[in-house]
């Protein structure tokens, strides 16, 4: 299983390494992270992002503070408890962790165009398969 394990990691550096945008924006980790946790999640308080990162509710807070600067994700009080206060995506920080979280639809193309059919539906097939297995197991 080792083997198995280090082989699909070695492959998926190689794809992501070639096969990224080229990001320009300046983003943290910390950043990438949170965005692509709201992008799953819709909604998330403060502290869901400083659980998400392992670090005080201050420094999430501070975190979204400059993201909200970026115009990257705004705050939204929830409309039945105004106590509650929500961190979501704007447009630009659904482009932006587009940019930094999927493959360039360009050169994948590109990659899939030197694939025979049966082979680019395996490929499709193979991640289909990868990634229900990744959201059932968390």
């Amino acid at each position: 299983m080792n083997e198995v394990i280090e082989a699909i990691n070695q492959d998926w550096t190689d794809i992501y390494y070639h096969l990224h945008y080229k990001h320009q924006d300046g983003l943290s980790h910390q950043a990438v992270r949170l965005l692509q946790h709201l992008e799953k999640n819709r909604y998330a308080t403060i502290g869901d992002l400083a659980s998400l990162l392992g670090v005080s509710h201050n420094t999430a807070s501070e975190h979204a503070k400059r993201l909200i600067q970026k115009k990257l994700v705004e705050k939204k009080r929830d409309a039945k408890d105004e106590r509650k206060v929500y961190v979501i995506l704007t447009a630009e920080g659904e482009a932006a962790v587009k940019r930094h979280t999927r493959l360039d639809p360009d050169k994948l193309k590109k990659v899939l165009e030197h694939l025979h059919e049966n082979e680019a539906e395996m490929v499709k097939t193979a991640f289909s398969i990868l990634s229900r297995g990744a959201k059932s197991c968390f």
